[in-house]
């Protein structure tokens, strides 16, 4: 029997990758969606058969709270560059990355004309509930070019090392790494929606699905994939500021005064969007479901401690996780009052777990959330959400952050960096006087 030895720079990328994914939830963020979606394509780039995407990487990256700048991940993408040479000098390999540079390059046209579509129909509905779907539709378009082109200038360096152009001909024997996120669909959100010249869609229509996070299937493994019109999920969190209906463009700096929630109501609420949210389940309509908790998020945050209590008496506590790892995406004052709303509640756990979720954002946005928790005397929140920022991120960063608010934020940072370690706090102390802050 032969055995196949990994090539060093394989094995010592997936070394890396092995030891990101072991910092991560399995069963929520972007590592659950692609484990859910692609266990065996995922499988395949452990194993070293295959190399991940360099932006599906960023994403695990963005689940750990690890910063795309940091060392850590200046690190794996050193580790990355040298485990594609590797992957590409293979018989074939120049042959299958050209084959993917023009497939992506022909999503990354499709998205631009879906975004131009949208954007007209957006512009021209009158309807606010159409106009919230039309937004989060553009949203996922607009960050599925995004990727996209990204993949386009991998594929193209890559092929630049390699010192080849675009071969034509498909590529024999190229290992397909099947879809690993959702994607709008063509159709619209809705069912029965109907495309530009043409009748109204089935409600499933078995066909290759769309998209750059689709545009490493094979024909073969296309026909497999049923692609249902559902609405489409919030964008995740981490890195850009946050899009899409759900945020509703600008965002206050501050949570805005809402009146109190009525007790029993915020119950009656729970218990109807856990019933729905179960048939949709049972139905095999995971992309709905999905929609549905994204909504919560849209509705009063002092509902929400109803909904996790009937949530996890329903044996639904994943869909809990799933809500709050959307929810530290949200805008920073719509972040504080959901944090200050389970601070409130007793859920201190679940509070923590938001906020430590959150660190991953810009941290001109998490300077934002640190002032809205300490204008709702939310002290201990805030103290929480700078001592996971000091944890995971690197102290100029910290120092970037004291620069927002140099006389509240650089005592309350060097409080959170000694809870954390004597080391971290030399370390802030250290970059709170290169950035001449030390005596703020």
């Amino acid at each position: 029997m032969t055995v196949y030895q990994l090539p060093v720079e394989i094995a010592a990328f997936r070394h890396w990758l092995t030891d990101l994914v072991s910092r991560v939830r399995p069963e929520g963020g972007w590592y659950g969606v692609f484990a859910a979606r692609d266990p065996e394509g995922l499988r395949a780039c452990f194993d070293g058969a295959e190399i991940l995407p360099w932006d599906i990487v960023e994403s695990f990256l963005q689940d750990a709270g690890e910063t795309t700048g940091g060392p850590f991940a200046a690190r794996g993408r050193r580790l990355y560059a040298s485990a594609a040479g590797a992957h590409d000098r293979r018989p074939g390999g120049a042959e299958a990355l050209a084959e993917r540079r023009d497939l992506m390059e022909r999503e990354r046209r499709y998205a631009e004309s879906r975004t131009r579509d949208l954007g007209e129909r957006l512009r021209a509905t009158p309807d606010p509930g159409e106009a919230a779907r039309l937004e989060r539709d553009l949203a996922w378009i607009r960050d599925d070019h995004a990727r996209a082109t990204a993949r386009v200038r991998e594929l193209t360096g890559r092929l630049a090392r390699l010192g080849a152009d675009a071969p034509g001909g498909p590529a024999p024997g190229a290992v397909a790494l099947a879809a690993v996120r959702a994607i709008v669909p063509a159709d619209g959100p809705s069912k029965g929606a109907e495309r530009a010249g043409e009748g109204a869609a089935p409600a499933k229509v078995r066909r290759r699905p769309r998209g750059a996070r689709y545009a490493w299937l094979d024909e073969e493994g296309a026909e497999a994939v049923e692609e249902a019109p559902v609405p489409p999920p919030a964008l995740p969190a981490g890195g850009a500021a946050p899009r899409g209906a759900r945020f509703g463009g600008a965002a206050p700096a501050t949570p805005a005064e809402s009146p109190a929630e009525d007790p029993a109501e915020a119950v009656r609420a729970a218990a109807n969007a856990v019933y729905a949210l179960r048939r949709l389940r049972v139905q095999g309509r995971s992309g709905e479901a999905h929609a549905l908790l994204c909504e919560a998020l849209a509705g009063p945050p002092a509902r929400l401690p109803a909904l996790a209590a009937e949530l996890h008496r329903a044996g639904l506590g994943a869909d809990w996780s799933t809500l709050l790892w959307e929810a530290a995406s949200l805008p920073p004052g719509r972040l504080a009052a959901v944090a200050g709303v389970l601070a409130d509640a007793g859920r201190a756990a679940d509070c923590e777990q938001l906020l430590r979720q959150g660190v991953a954002r810009p941290v001109e946005e998490l300077a934002g959330a640190c002032a809205a928790l300490r204008a709702e005397d939310h002290h201990r929140e805030a103290h929480a959400l700078l001592t996971a920022f000091v944890r995971v991120r690197a102290p100029e960063d910290a120092a970037r952050l004291a620069g927002a608010d140099p006389h509240g934020l650089v005592p309350q940072l060097l409080a959170a960096a000694r809870a954390v370690s004597a080391s971290r706090e030399r370390d802030l102390l250290h970059a709170l006087r290169v950035a001449g802050l030390a005596g703020a």
